[in-house]
């Protein structure tokens, strides 16, 4: 016969489920089977959007967090890339180089298709063609 579920399981495994978004994930984390989570996390409707307003919260604190250190991060990344024509200079392989290049044109590029603004990637384009 199978044991029964204190609260305290039920709410730890309705608070994974909030955060994997996965009956299955949340299952094998907590040694039961999908179907009890998708049973425990239907039986606790307001718990659950209890979470989920929480995670909700958290994710706008932490985007309004970055938003305010903008220009603290935009003032590195100034420092690391004023500092990488140099370091671009002395580089002794070709991998030190193209890491350096990839790193930026990954980031930059991440950053340009999130924001949906791809004219960030002109500037880009243009540099890579006179470097050709």
């Amino acid at each position: 016969m199978a044991s029964r579920l204190t609260d305290r399981q039920k709410k730890k495994i309705v608070a994974d489920y909030a955060n994997l978004e996965s009956y299955t994930a949340t299952a094998k984390i907590n040694g039961v089977s999908h179907h009890t989570v998708k049973r425990v996390v239907e039986e606790m409707p307001e718990f659950s959007e209890n979470i989920r307003k929480k995670k909700e919260q958290n994710t706008a604190d932490i985007l309004a967090y970055m938003e305010e250190q903008r220009q603290r991060v935009c003032n590195i990344i100034d420092v690391g890339l004023n500092a990488l024509p140099d370091r671009l200079e002395n580089a002794k392989t070709a991998t030190e180089i193209t890491t350096a290049l990839g790193t930026i044109i990954d980031k930059w590029t991440v950053i340009a298709t999130k924001s949906g603004d791809v004219e960030d990637l002109t500037p880009l384009a243009e540099m890579l063609k006179e470097n050709e």
